[in-house]
């Protein structure tokens, strides 16, 4: 079941030249740039744009000053919500814009019915998992060989209980 809640619609966070909206097809372009520039097996732009249509998906983009600098996306099924994917432009990295999203997404999930968050993480992306880990997510186990490449990936989850807001 998918939980839809369109009389509860994402408020865009505007805190003057930064701002977080919906993902929209015009974006696509600017997200897949950043999307190459920061893993190594990147989605595709047609595969971005299946999942603007799909109605589990949820994707937001960051901007500055009307630039596309980051995006989230999410999967929100029952009580629970998955990342998919998550990533901020290199040059913009380490500033903060990367926390001011994942807390925008955590909160979203959180006001939309969600009981938890999980994702994937590279074994190899050290500082991705660190930022999780400073948010709350744990490690819950190793998918091995979870990427094209073998790569093992870390499955993290956080508890984000209605009312409670931990990040």
């Amino acid at each position: 079941m998918v939980r839809r809640f369109s009389s509860i619609d994402a408020t865009p966070l505007d805190e003057g030249s930064f701002r977080i909206e919906h993902m929209r097809p015009h974006h696509l372009s600017y997200v897949v740039a950043i999307e190459k520039k920061s893993f190594p097996q990147p989605w595709s732009y047609s595969l971005f744009f299946t999942e603007l249509s799909n109605r589990a998906a949820n994707y937001f983009v960051g901007t500055w000053e009307k630039r596309v600098i980051g995006y989230v996306g999410m999967w929100i099924l029952w009580e629970v919500a998955h990342i998919t994917t998550f990533a901020v432009h290199p040059f913009f990295r380490g500033k903060g814009f990367g926390r001011k999203i994942l807390t925008f997404s955590l909160e979203y999930a959180r006001l939309r019915g969600c009981e938890e968050v999980l994702l994937e993480v590279r074994l190899s992306n050290t500082g991705a998992q660190e930022l999780y880990r400073e948010f709350g997510f744990q490690i819950e186990r190793v998918r091995k060989r979870y990427y094209s490449d073998g790569e093992d990936a870390l499955v993290m989850r956080k508890n984000v209980l209605r009312g409670e807001k931990e990040y």
